[in-house]
């Protein structure tokens, strides 16, 4: 049975490809979550890929991963400077490991996108690397599984 990874996305994510393509590529959610289902297959992982422009639908998926998931990727776009909730809702399923990702690189942007609330609770952050943070942050969950 493959081990599965669940991949969560936040608020305006749906909108990748059309909103500010200068900042976030022309990459749309359905082709990341394309990537993320082959890069998984080679691995041997199942993907469960999730978006939501709402905070506690995140919450409750992150709980959910925590009784099914070997591991999840999240991109919380804007909750990650401001949930508290989010930041509790990943302490709570640790020692599950959580790799947080961002599109752009959020240190070289506005100074309120500086600090992230998931990363103090997250095994590690990738960003600014583009979406092939996504693929980078599976091979993170692939490698801290047990052999």
């Amino acid at each position: 049975m493959a081990k599965t990874v669940f991949i969560l996305n936040g608020p305006n994510l749906n909108a990748l490809g059309k909103r500010e393509p200068g900042i976030y590529g022309g990459d749309t959610l359905a082709g990341i979550e394309a990537s993320c289902h082959k890069k998984a297959s080679a691995l041997g992982m199942h993907v469960e890929f999730r978006q939501s422009n709402h905070e506690g639908d995140l919450v409750d998926w992150i709980h959910e991963a925590g009784e099914s998931a070997v591991g999840i990727i999240i991109n919380p776009g804007a909750y990650g400077h401001t949930s508290i909730a989010l930041h509790d809702a990943v302490r709570s399923v640790s020692p599950l490991p959580v790799i947080e990702v961002h599109i752009s690189n959020i240190h070289a942007r506005e100074a309120f996108r500086h600090v992230s609330m998931i990363a103090p609770a997250a095994k590690g952050m990738i960003c600014g690397l583009g979406t092939i943070g996504y693929v980078l942050a599976l091979d993170a969950v692939a490698a801290s599984q047990p052999d």
